[in-house]
């Protein structure tokens, strides 16, 4: 059981993370901001949390690995990242800039704690799952996170990987499906339907638990659970698209639309609460 305190320091740390998430991509004019809101609670709880890692040491070889297999929602990556210490916050203000490390899909190895260049969908989980079986085969004992999206799993990449993980019986894996029910054209049943999910992982010989994706104790309880199972696990997590900022909630015009300057300080003075 996490203890109050701790619950409180995430949810203040989220609040944190959720406004840089807005003011990257507001400086940017460019960027995914309501997918990026949405899965901030995870990467949260992972990485102030759940997570072995050391940002002084990226490429610590008993690290755990996260792997963002929606590609484009760099911004709550880089923002963890930057506040964790893997590299200087001023690099956030190359958001998507020429040159920069900080592109809008993620880049590795040039960029510290990105542990694999993901963006075209259904590649990340893939990329993941042959990591941990490299990580199985070397006896090592780190975990491997995979953040989907659900518009993500639509393509048929991810099912011939969660077939995969089954065959090698990859219990270093714990997944995630950012279960917002949004993706870029729509509502997610309506564009090509995944309920009921969580007999599909099941069928596929995954483990299943489905959370809210936005309760911290839900979470790491889930993620603490997940780690007693002999297979690989898909937390279904359901969360709300551009949570924390009223207007962008369910929203689904807030995909990838940077907030102009208006929006950008309205959503801000929403983003004070805790901090």
């Amino acid at each position: 059981m996490i203890d109050e305190e701790k619950i409180t320091e995430l949810k203040k740390k989220a609040i944190e993370i959720r406004r840089e998430i807005v003011t990257m991509v507001h400086r940017a004019n460019s960027g995914h901001v309501g997918g990026s809101l949405g899965a901030t609670d995870i990467l949260v709880a992972l990485y102030y949390h759940l997570m072995n890692h050391r940002p002084e040491q990226p490429d610590w070889a008993d690290r755990d690995r996260f792997v963002l297999s929606k590609g484009h929602c760099t911004p709550v990556i880089y923002a963890v990242l930057a506040d964790c210490g893997f590299f200087p916050k001023e690099d956030l203000k190359t958001f998507r800039r020429p040159g920069s490390h900080l592109q809008g899909h993620p880049h590795q190895p040039k960029t510290p704690g990105i542990e694999a260049n993901t963006g075209t969908l259904g590649l990340g989980i893939s990329t993941g799952l042959g990591m941990a079986l490299g990580a199985k085969l070397r006896k090592q004992s780190h975990y491997y996170y995979i953040m989907c999206g659900d518009g993500e799993i639509q393509e048929g990449q991810a099912w011939e990987a969660a077939m995969f993980a089954n065959k090698y019986k990859l219990d270093n894996v714990i997944g995630f499906v950012d279960r917002n029910y949004l993706q870029t054209d729509g509502n997610s049943e309506d564009i090509m339907p995944l309920d009921p999910l969580a007999p599909k992982w099941e069928s596929f010989g995954w483990k299943v638990f489905t959370i809210d994706g936005h309760d911290y104790q839900q979470i790491i309880e889930t993620v603490e659970d997940a780690k007693q199972e002999t297979k690989p696990v898909m937390i279904i997590a359901n969360t709300t698209k551009g949570k924390g900022v009223s207007f962008m909630e369910n929203e689904v015009s807030w995909h990838g639309t940077p907030p102009n300057k208006e929006a950008y300080e309205n959503a801000l003075k929403e983003l004070t609460d805790g901090i």
